[in-house]
């Protein structure tokens, strides 16, 4: 592994060392006023109300091709590299990453205007109400005025100061990418939604737990009942009204059109600088790490359990293969490995998740693990079912016609032959398990990919965050790859 490990972090530094090259050619602009759109590669984030004004917009003649993100951030990173010509978003975090991004501009003709909601569940009538008088209250005691000029105006310095910090919980979920309503600043989850949400707590006498999930995530969230409210820049639409309850509506936004600017923006910080700001300041290294530690931590405890799965499924099926014992298991077990290999395993956590663990409050690091296990154990236990058929079963026979018992030649002669046969394609199902973890972001939970996302959507640069969690996932990869390598090399001396 070390003669490939050192070239390939030499290449990564170096291209990491290209990204950062301050001189970019500009790419020209195609859109200049809204009616440009049509015919259009625009940018807009899955969820957001943009995508589907832009799906109606131009009729049959005009339409616009539209690109959907998870992340706002994704889109804009898009239109800078040229691959979409416009990005739709609300006004407020348009403008967030125009300062960030010299490079772009807002169109001054506005798409669209439209207002903003919290959202709670059907049949949770006693909390709306509550949550509606408390944004009556807020306004009207002033604290509502304070904190738009502080974070929509920029032209005050309120922040609200929670009170109660014990007690029973209000648990939000939000997407904190959304500057300035709710975004990461010194590793914490602020903004004008999250102030608004801890005085609506502090008038219904409750803490607040905030849960940073995608953002087309939330309405699930709310309505499986994982979380109380939800606050991200939600558009009260006809459609989401069929599935949710809106607040009173609490701000006014507009939809604007984000475009390449015509001049270009030369970048004066050195590499140096770029790699401070996007580990050093504000110790945001810390996202890094505490995803690494819950990828660790799912993917071995994950790899865990389906072994165990698998080992007792393949079991069930060898048996029924060999003497025709265990019909129903067998079926049952057949059910199984078609469910799991029949369906993403992004639906299979969603749905463990959302819907198996709907009216329990678990660790969503247990629910991970008890997802990838179960998805895991298909695999492995196919694997095992391979490793045991590929044993000469003239070894079996020989086994029996000396008096042993079927378990006793399974045990001794079999299952150490297929465990060294099945050993190359268990390490594959691990790597592979290791790198499906990135999709926990779904549930709200820090893996190592949403840490480096975290830190995307507090700098807008996306190459130096995938390169260091791209050589994260190299280094365990690789390490995990020599170390079985030198396992298998020690269980063929021992045939010889």
């Amino acid at each position: 592994m070390r003669k490939f490990l050192l070239p390939i972090l030499i290449a990564l530094y170096a291209l990491a060392l290209v990204s950062c090259d301050s001189k970019q050619a500009v790419i020209p602009n195609k859109v200049h006023c809204v009616n440009d759109l049509g015919h259009k590669k625009v940018g807009v984030q899955i969820g957001n109300t943009a995508d589907i004004y832009a799906s109606d917009f131009g009729g049959d003649t005009a339409k616009i091709d539209v690109d959907r993100y998870t992340k706002l951030a994704d889109a804009v990173q898009a239109l800078k590299q040229g691959k979409i010509d416009a990005v739709l978003s609300d006004d407020q975090p348009a403008k967030a990453f125009v300062r960030e991004n010299p490079s772009l501009r807002i169109l001054d003709e506005v798409f669209v205007e439209e207002m903003y909601a919290g959202v709670v569940a059907k049949g949770n009538e006693a909390l709306l109400d509550s949550v509606n008088q408390a944004l009556d209250a807020m306004k009207k005691d002033g604290v509502y005025d304070s904190l738009f000029n502080t974070y929509i105006y920029r032209t005050g310095n309120y922040h609200y100061q929670k009170k109660v910090t014990e007690g029973r919980k209000l648990v939000l979920s939000t997407n904190a990418q959304f500057p300035p309503y709710e975004y990461y600043e010194n590793a914490k989850i602020t903004g004008f939604d999250i102030e608004v949400v801890n005085y609506i707590a502090d008038y219904l006498n409750r803490t607040v737990e905030i849960q940073d999930i995608e953002f087309d995530a939330i309405i699930n969230a709310v309505s499986s009942g994982k979380a109380d409210v939800g606050f991200a820049g939600f558009t009260v639409t006809e459609e989401r009204k069929k599935s949710i309850n809106f607040t009173t509506p609490y701000t006014l936004s507009k939809i604007v059109v984000i475009v390449r600017g015509d001049e270009a923006v030369e970048s004066d910080e050195s590499f140096a600088e770029h790699f401070r700001k996007n580990f050093v300041k504000d110790s945001r290294w810390k996202f890094i790490a505490l995803g690494l530690r819950n990828t660790l931590i799912i993917s071995l405890f994950a790899a865990l359990l389906g072994i165990l799965i698998g080992f007792i499924v393949a079991q069930i099926r060898t048996g029924n293969e060999f003497n025709g014992r265990y019909k129903v298991l067998n079926a049952l077990a057949k059910v199984y490995l078609a469910v799991i290999r029949g369906t993403p395993m992004m639906i299979q956590l969603l749905i463990i998740y959302y819907i198996v663990f709907s009216s329990v409050n678990v660790n969503k690091i247990l629910v991970a693990i008890v997802a990838f296990g179960v998805n895991s154990g298909a695999y492995v236990s196919e694997i095992i079912r391979s490793g045991i058929k590929g044993v000469d079963p003239g070894q079996i026979e020989a086994g029996r016609s000396l008096g042993l018992k079927f378990r006793t030649v399974l045990y001794h002669i079999v299952y150490p032959q297929a465990f060294k046969n099945s050993l190359p394609a268990l390490t594959n199902e691990f790597i592979t398990l290791i790198k499906e973890t990135s999709i926990c972001g779904y549930i709200g939970l820090m893996d190592l990919t949403r840490g480096g996302d975290i830190i995307r959507s507090m700098t807008y640069e996306a190459m130096l965050p995938l390169l260091a969690v791209a050589a994260i996932y190299f280094v365990i990869v690789a390490g995990l790859s020599a170390c079985v390598a030198k396992l298998e090399k020690r269980l063929k001396k021992n045939e010889r």
